[in-house]
C-alpha cells in the first residue's frame, strides 16, 4: 500500500474518534456534545454497517458461485478459481460478524458490562468508539487468514513485489498510527499536546529507563531466538507461508542499514504510541498485548504471534511500571536487534 493510500485509509478513523473527543470535551464544560457524538455514531455505523451487509453477501454468494456452470468458463486455472470460491464464505464471516460485534460495542449497556473488567468510562463517546475500533484488528485478520498467508506471498510474488513495503510506506503507516494516537486521546479537541503526552505516558527519560529499556530488549531477543528453536524441535517451527510473506512484505528493509533502524524506530513510534500509550490504560495489559500480536496479521497463527503476544505483555508492563517511552526504547531496540541479525546474516551469505 503506498503511502497516500495510507493516509487516505487512516484519516476516515482519525476523524471519527476526533469527532468522538469533541463530543466528550463539550460534555466536560458543560456543553451539549450530541451532534458531534452522533456524527461520530452515524459515521462507524454506515461503515460497520456496510461491512455487515457485504459480508453477508459474499458467505451467501459463495455456495451460489460454486455451483454455477460458468465457473468453468472464466479461462482462470480452475483449481485456484475453486480455492477463491471456497473462501468467500469465510471472507464473508470475518467481515460482518465482527462488524456486527462493533456496532453492539456502541450500545451503553454492553459497554456498562465491559466497565466492569477494563476500565472505561460507558458514557464516553470516545471509549465507546475506540472499542468499536478494536474489531477492525479481527476484521483484518480475519481477511488476512481467509485469503491465505501463501496465497497473499504468491500473489506479492507475481507482482514482482518483493519489498513491497518501502521506508516512506513504512513510516508512513507507523506515523499515521502515532497520528491516531495523539488525536484519539485528545489533542486538537480537549487536550493540549502536553496533556496528551502525559496521558500517553511519552516522558522524557531518565538514564535509569534508558538502561530498562535497552537492557530489557537485549534480554528478550536470545529468550525468544532459544523459544523459537525449542518450538522447531517440536515441530512448531517457523511456517513457510509466514516466512515467504514476510520476504515479500519486508524482505528490502532487511537488505539496507536505514531499512533495518527503520524496522527498529517507527514500529517503536506508532506502535508504542497507539498500543501501549493510548489502549493499554483503558484496555489493560492482557487485552492490549492480545490485540497487538493480532495486528500483525502477517504472522497468521503461528508461533510467532505467541512470540509478539508475549512481546507486547513485555512492552506493557514497562508501559505500567515505567512509561512509555521506555517501552518504546525497549521495542526499538527489540526490533533493531533482531533486523540487524537478518541483515548480517544476508551480508555474510552475500560475501560467501
Amino acid at each position: 500500500m503506498s503511502a497516500i493510500a495510507t493516509i487516505v485509509v487512516f484519516l476516515p478513523f482519525i476523524s471519527i474518534i476526533w469527532l468522538a473527543n469533541l463530543a466528550d470535551g463539550r460534555r466536560e464544560r458543560g456543553e451539549s456534545g450530541a451532534t458531534a457524538a452522533l456524527i461520530a455514531y452515524l459515521l462507524l455505523g454506515g461503515f460497520y454497517g456496510l461491512l455487515v451487509f457485504m459480508g453477508l453477501l459474499l458467505q451467501l454468494a459463495g455456495p451460489l458461485i460454486r455451483q454455477s456452470p460458468a465457473l468453468e468458463q472464466t479461462g482462470i486455472d480452475p483449481t485456484l478459481m475453486q480455492d477463491v470460491v471456497a473462501s468467500l464464505p469465510i471472507l464473508g464471516l470475518g467481515m460482518w460478524l465482527p462488524s456486527l460485534i462493533a456496532l453492539l460495542l456502541l450500545l451503553p449497556p454492553v459497554r456498562r458490562a465491559l466497565a466492569r473488567f477494563i476500565p472505561i468510562e460507558p458514557a464516553s463517546t470516545v471509549h465507546a468508539v475506540a472499542l468499536s475500533y478494536t474489531m477492525l484488528i479481527v476484521i483484518n485478520m480475519a481477511l488476512t487468514l481467509g485469503v491465505g498467508l501463501e496465497n497473499l506471498s504468491e500473489s506479492l510474488a507475481a507482482q514482482g513485489e518483493t519489498g513491497a513495503v518501502g521506508l516512506a510506506d513504512l513510516w508512513t503507516q507507523e506515523l499515521m498510527m502515532a497520528f491516531w494516537a495523539v488525536i484519539g486521546v485528545g489533542w486538537l479537541s480537549r487536550r493540549s499536546l502536553a496533556q496528551v503526552l502525559a496521558r500517553l505516558g511519552i516522558v522524557k527519560p531518565t538514564r535509569r529507563e534508558v538502561l530498562i529499556g535497552v537492557g530489557t530488549a537485549l534480554v528478550m531477543v536470545p529468550l525468544v531466538l532459544t523459544l523459537e528453536a525449542l518450538a522447531a524441535q517440536f515441530g512448531f517451527g517457523p511456517e513457510e507461508a509466514v516466512e515467504d510473506l514476510m520476504e515479500q512484505l519486508l524482505g528490502g528493509l532487511f537488505s539496507s542499514l536505514p531499512g533495518v533502524l527503520s524496522i527498529g524506530l517507527a514500529a517503536a513510534i506508532g506502535e508504542e504510541t497507539l498500543f501501549r500509550g493510548a489502549l493499554q490504560p483503558r484496555f489493560g495489559l492482557v487485552l492490549t498485548s492480545l490485540m497487538f500480536a493480532l495486528v500483525h496479521s502477517n504472522y497468521g497463527v503461528s508461533t510467532a504471534t505467541l512470540v509478539v503476544f508475549i512481546l507486547g505483555l513485555v512492552l506493557g508492563i514497562l508501559r505500567r511500571r515505567y512509561n512509555t517511552t521506555t517501552s518504546m526504547i525497549a521495542h526499538a531496540t527489540y526490533n533493531t536487534t533482531l533486523a540487524s541479525l537478518s541483515y548480517l546474516g544476508l551480508q555474510f551469505l552475500q560475501n560467501q
